[in-house]
Parts: structure tokens; C-alpha cells; sequence
């Protein structure tokens, strides 16, 4: 084996596996040189485009010696029966966000590291945005006080063209519509910027005209254990927004940026804003903070990549992917207890007795 670069494979090769593959061509740490989907016309697309080599069936893919991990695009509801294969074949394991579509699946994903004596990572890429990174840097340093509350959004108009045969019309296959599809990556970054989470609560309605089974607008709030507060809204029925304000005691800081750049990271920098604000006089302190250029799908793969040989990971873990699910979960029996309060705790106590 050529341990000078990591050799990685990919498991579902349609619309973000190219996405990713993209990213990949500038790294140094890794290359993508294996592929596998069911489909043939998938496969013939993605060596045509890429020039990697693709297998009809995974088996023969994960028999490759030269992979060390394998990365996984394929439907959320597969995401554990595919890492269960990949583990087992003794590959490190890359998984799209969410960990998975239930909690359960979630954590039994979690439970194969020990089992197989692999690493999973979880693409939670959001909390990897230069700003947001900029953010955490300034709360660590403790220049502008406690952090004391969190506001996050992230929408589009996702709901205003669904139709019966796609999969995020469904209440099975897309619970809470924008909640587990769009605020789940709130979630994750809320769990980074504030701590550990206590209960969440959350409010939901159905506005889009096409007549989805899901509910399209989604309101949550969060409460941490260490007494700070968050909310995170989600709109399925408006333009593509992500926005994240963090309120420390001596200022707070807005971060904000086109979604329409979010499949080419490496061009967010460009149209995002990030400012801070100082002191007690309010909006006219605030300064313009400089973003710096980045790509958030390289740098979590660099990520798996390095994981893949230190057997160690601090950033974006199978754990913390499972919190986010458990927020979602907790978020979703709020909306059917009329917004009470949820434990993230029991939630995920009840999970595990259930596997």
C-alpha cells in the first residue's frame, strides 16, 4: 500500500458524489480512484466524467486493497446497511449528513467503530464555513464574553416544486420537510458554537400550495446545558438563506451567505458578509470581518482522510452526527406535544435501549 496519499472509494455516484469528487482534485492527502452504483448509466457517466474506475457490484469495490475508506452518497435510509458492509470489510467510513434517517440506524452506525475497529466520519460540512469558523475562533478567545444565545436560519423554496415522485414530498422519507433536511445542519453547528444540549422544542405548519404530506416551515428552539439559548428557523417556501448570529455578552457577531454558491464552496467567500458588533451603541460599530476563501467538502474529506491513518477524530463524529439526529427526533415529538420541551438526553436513552 502507498501510504504517501489515502485511496478512497465512493458508494452512490449521482448529483453530490460529483460534487465531492470535485472537491477532491485538490487535495493533497487523498484521491478518489473507485467508484460503485447500481445504476450502469450512473457508472458510465461518473468514469466518463472523472476518469475513475467503477465496479458493477460493491462487493468487488470493497475487495480492493488499495481503499482505506469508502465514501458514502447513497439515500439517507441506506446509509446503515452500506456502513455495516463497509466496516465489516475493515474500511474506514465517510457518510453523508445525516448520520442516518432514524436515530437507531444512527447509533448503530456509532456502535461499528468499536465493533470493527474503524473510524466514521459524518459530512456535517456547515460547521467547516470559514465564517462559522471565524465565529467559533472568537467565542474560544473570549474577546467578546459568554456566549449567551445562538439565531440561526436556513430556507429555500424547496416545497414550492415538490411532486408525488420525489422522495421529500413524504412525512417517512423527509420527517418535519425543512427540520430534517435543512435545520439539521443548524443543529450541528448549534452543538459546536454552544456546548452540549439539554431539550429542544419546535413548532411546525404547511403553507406551500402543491399538497406535500410534509410540513414546510419549522421553528425550534434550544436550551444548552450550560444556560445558553438558541433558535433555529426553517422556511421551505422562500429564497435560499443561511444565517447564523452569535450574541456574546460584549458583542455579537452576523454571519450570512448565498445559498445559490453553496455546490461551489470555494466561491461563498464571495458573496457571504460577516460583521461584529461591539460595545453598547449599537449598528453603527459594526465592522465587516474578512472572510477568507475555502471549501468546506475538500476540508472534510481531508478530515476522513487523515482520520483514515491516525485513527483518531475530534471533528465531525459519528457522536455529534447523532446529536443533530436527536435534536430532529426531539424537535419532531415536540411539534406532536404542542412545542413542549424535549430531552435530547431521553431521546437518545431510548434510541439505544431499542437496538
Amino acid at each position: 500500500m502507498n501510504h504517501s496519499i489515502v485511496k478512497l472509494g465512493i458508494v452512490g455516484l449521482g448529483r453530490w458524489a460529483k460534487v465531492l469528487t470535485n472537491a477532491s482534485k485538490h487535495s493533497k492527502k487523498f484521491e478518489i480512484v473507485a467508484g460503485h452504483s447500481r445504476s450502469v448509466e450512473k457508472r458510465e457517466s461518473f468514469s466518463n466524467e472523472f476518469m475513475i474506475k467503477t465496479y458493477e457490484e460493491f462487493d468487488d469495490m470493497l475487495k480492493n486493497p488499495e481503499l482505506e475508506g469508502i465514501i458514502i452518497t447513497v439515500p439517507n435510509e441506506q446509509h446503515y446497511p452500506v456502513a455495516l458492509r463497509i466496516a465489516t470489510a475493515g474500511k474506514h467510513v465517510y457518510t453523508e449528513k445525516p448520520i442516518s434517517n432514524t436515530l437507531t440506524d444512527g447509533l448503530r452506525m456509532e456502535n461499528l467503530q468499536e465493533k470493527h475497529g474503524i473510524i466514521m466520519v459524518v459530512g456535517h460540512s456547515a460547521r467547516l464555513l470559514k465564517g462559522i469558523q471565524v465565529i467559533k475562533d472568537f467565542i474560544e478567545s473570549g474577546d467578546i464574553g459568554r456566549l449567551s444565545f445562538v439565531e440561526t436560519n436556513f430556507s429555500n423554496e424547496r416545497a414550492l416544486t415538490l411532486t408525488p415522485d420525489t422522495w421529500r414530498w413524504y412525512k417517512d422519507k423527509a420527517p418535519g420537510g425543512p427540520l430534517s433536511q435543512l435545520a439539521i445542519h443548524q443543529f450541528n453547528i448549534l452543538h459546536y458554537l454552544a456546548g452540549e444540549v439539554d431539550s429542544v422544542s419546535s413548532i411546525a405548519s404547511k403553507l406551500s400550495p402543491v399538497g406535500a404530506e410534509v410540513d414546510d416551515q419549522s421553528m425550534t428552539t434550544v436550551k444548552f446545558k450550560n444556560g445558553a439559548l438558541g433558535y433555529v428557523g426553517s422556511s421551505w417556501t422562500s429564497p435560499g438563506i443561511f444565517s447564523v448570529r452569535a450574541f456574546c455578552q460584549k458583542g455579537l457577531l452576523h454571519h450570512e451567505l448565498d445559498f445559490s454558491s453553496w455546490d461551489k464552496p470555494e466561491n461563498l467567500h464571495k458573496s457571504s458578509s460577516l460583521y461584529i458588533q461591539k460595545g453598547v451603541d449599537g449598528f453603527g460599530l459594526r465592522e465587516e470581518i474578512e472572510i477568507p476563501p475555502g471549501n468546506m467538502f475538500l476540508d472534510e474529506l481531508d478530515i476522513f482522510a487523515t482520520a483514515c491513518r491516525t485513527k483518531k477524530l475530534d471533528e465531525l463524529t459519528a457522536y455529534q452526527g447523532n446529536v443533530a439526529v436527536a435534536m430532529v427526533m426531539a424537535a419532531l415529538k415536540s411539534i406532536d406535544e404542542n412545542g413542549i420541551l424535549i430531552s435530547v438526553d431521553e431521546t437518545l436513552k431510548k434510541a439505544r435501549k431499542s437496538i
